[in-house]
């Protein structure tokens, strides 16, 4: 099973094939995801430290583009673990005081 390593937080095995969003909130991040996982919010944005991920999609691509954010952050609703990674949360309850939003489908 894939590793997956959260700065600051540890590391846990996931599931080959599950969105990141979703490894990351079973396993105690609170990474917000205010839109349900749908890439409209981009609230659930990690920064990939080590590992790799397929390109950004064009979903990624727009939501960014229409919110002014960096290219080089994933929205973590819209990838699936299947290697180890590490990764950094963006924005999460504890450093952002919000309710984290509906849970994502799988």
């Amino acid at each position: 099973m894939p590793i997956v390593t959260v700065l600051g937080r540890g590391t846990f095995e996931v599931e080959k094939g599950k969105k990141l969003v979703l490894a990351l909130e079973d396993n105690g991040v609170n990474i917000l995801h205010r839109c349900g996982g749908k890439a409209k919010c981009t609230t659930c944005r990690v920064e990939v430290l080590a590992g790799e991920f397929c390109d950004l999609t064009n979903v990624e691509k727009n939501a960014f583009s229409e919110k002014g954010i960096e290219d080089h952050l994933r929205l973590s609703c819209q990838i699936r673990v299947d290697g180890d990674v590490t990764v950094r949360p963006i924005i999460t309850v504890e450093n952002s005081g919000i309710d984290p939003g509906p849970r994502p489908d799988k």
